[in-house]
């Protein structure tokens, strides 16, 4: 799944960036009310963290801009309004939830889980024997739970939501390491290995496409290797 994090400081943005990867999301960042309206008018996000004071645009702004636009992806708004009637206006808006600063972390990744459990098609998916539960965060091969780290489970939920289709090293770094190309280290080869010994017999659902990348699939074939 894949989230935007709207917000102008800095260092809060990195670390929410950082803890929606942690725990399995793709995340983007922009700290200006007008690449919000652009990036979330993509319609590529299922999910945005938009902070209400924005240094051009503000987020009550965006968000109504956004629906009268007919984006329909969920709003979770930040804000250190506190007051009802603050409250009532950003919902009154679009917003789906608000969460008043500071906050809990804990309090955010739940939140973020009952919008996203609202929104359909989010809680399970499958790829031949293998299903993930994005709401409960469980994973099963051939109806065996695995117990996989937050990395592993990041990794493989972007191999799943790419099933059939070639991702690049790049590609993997960017989305669930969030650093960009680093030519000196195997992180991806190494987690791919280790899932691919969690997956045991299924080991065959990720490939190997050389000079290419990886590609998970619900297809055996004999040319994957390590």
């Amino acid at each position: 799944m894949k989230v935007l994090v709207v917000e102008d400081d800095a260092k809060l943005s990195r670390f929410l960036v950082r803890v929606l990867v942690e725990e399995g999301y793709a995340a983007d960042s922009c700290g200006t009310g007008a690449d919000a309206l652009a990036q979330a008018s993509s319609g590529i996000y299922d999910l945005l963290i938009l902070d209400w004071m924005l240094p051009d645009i503000d987020g009550l702004s965006v968000c109504r801009r956004l629906r009268q636009g007919g984006t329909l992806t969920p709003i979770l708004m930040l804000t250190a309004r506190g007051e009802v009637r603050e409250r009532v206006l950003g919902l009154d808006t679009g917003a789906d939830d608000f969460l008043v600063k500071p906050f809990e972390i804990e309090e955010l990744v739940a939140r973020l889980r009952a919008l996203l459990r609202r929104a359909s098609g989010f809680a399970n998916v499958r790829v031949g024997g293998l299903e993930m539960d994005r709401v409960g965060r469980e994973v099963r091969i051939a109806g065996k739970s695995l117990d996989l780290t937050s990395r592993e489970y990041a990794l493989l939920l972007d191999l799943v939501h790419h099933a059939e289709k070639v991702v690049t090293r790049t590609e993997l770094l960017a989305r669930v390491w969030g650093t960009s190309f680093d030519p000196g280290s195997n992180i991806v080869e190494v987690h791919v290995s280790r899932l691919r010994d969690k997956l045991g017999e299924h080991a065959w659902m990720i490939e190997t496409v050389r000079g290419a990348g990886y590609r998970l699939t619900a297809t055996s074939t004999s040319t994957s290797t390590r």
